[in-house]
């Protein structure tokens, strides 16, 4: 095909893409059901992994739950039991280790079998400045999104068929003053999770799917003491709302999920000001004091 015909193309194409998203604006896309879904959850000890558990149980899915955190896993299970009767298969697992990721991943497939929904949900926060803050942060929130992929992607590939899901953060998207390891280990959970949604569509792996969470603060304790300036603009977020908005996404193969839906003003805005501008809104938002009062307990959870 040569160029004059490509170019036609991709134009027809880009308006036709433009009027399926209008169009969707006001008519969503069917649910998907994932009754009868394997779905593993990392940080499923507390958090939102937890509340997405109850969500996922609630639609008739089977559950693996990992945590570091025994005690709250096995919390995790009793409570989806108790409110959905679904039975969760519960694995201790330290994310930030590559061996043990993939040591417990081989259990998974041996007693549970194949995962078709992933949620990369784990995740730590220091809150320090970046010359104080943590070597290992990376581990948790981006290396342990590559170990898990690796252990249950092939199968889904072979099938044709799955779900991941990454559970970023705005801070995923744009850089935030007193986050720079975390920043960091969120640009590359998104970049990460964008190429993988690419390499399946390059594949012809169309059934194999991927959701990019990238919502503000959350109100679970991870982020204790975090601010926001501007509340009705940026407020900081219900664990219950967002974790309706991840499995609704989930269910309607939506790629990116920004909370709150200001957040993609915002991200256009950066891409398009001059930089100074960007700085000068930057600071009118309050970005430079979103952490300045915190006291998070930075545990794997998010």
């Amino acid at each position: 095909m040569n160029f004059f015909l490509e170019t036609l193309k991709v134009l027809g194409l880009t308006v036709v893409y433009y009027l399926e998203a209008l169009f969707r604006l006001f008519v969503p896309a069917r649910r998907k059901s994932v009754a009868g879904e394997v779905v593993l959850l990392t940080g499923a000890g507390s958090g939102l992994g937890r509340i997405m558990a109850q969500e996922f149980a609630r639609l008739g899915a089977r559950l693996v739950l990992w945590d570091i955190d025994e005690a709250g896993n096995l919390e995790t299970a009793r409570l989806v039991q108790e409110a959905h009767g679904a039975r969760a298969h519960t694995y201790t697992c330290d994310c930030s280790s590559r061996e043990e990721v993939y040591k417990v991943a081989d259990k998974v497939k041996r007693e549970v079998g194949d995962v078709n929904i992933l949620v990369n949900n784990a995740g730590v926060v220091t809150g320090k400045k970046f010359l104080q803050s943590s070597d290992t942060l990376m581990e948790v929130n981006s290396m342990a999104h590559f170990w898990t992929c690796k252990a249950f992607l092939p199968a889904m590939i072979a099938a044709n068929h799955g779900h991941v899901v990454s559970i970023a953060s705005s801070a995923g998207l744009i850089g935030v003053s007193g986050l720079a390891d975390y920043c960091a280990s969120k640009f590359a959970a998104v970049g990460f999770a964008e190429s993988i949604g690419l390499e399946m569509l390059a594949m012809g792996c169309d059934g194999v799917k991927t959701t990019i969470v990238c919502p503000f603060f959350i109100n679970t304790g991870m982020f204790e003491g975090a601010n926001t300036k501007w509340p009705r603009l940026m407020p900081i977020l219900e664990p219950n709302y967002v974790c309706r908005k991840i499995v609704d996404a989930v269910q309607r193969d939506q790629v990116y999920v920004y909370l709150p839906r200001s957040i993609y003003v915002i991200i256009a805005l950066k891409n398009l000001l001059p930089v100074k501008v960007g700085v000068l809104l930057g600071e009118y938002m309050g970005a430079f004091d979103f952490m300045a009062k915190f006291k998070g307990h930075g545990k794997k959870s998010n």
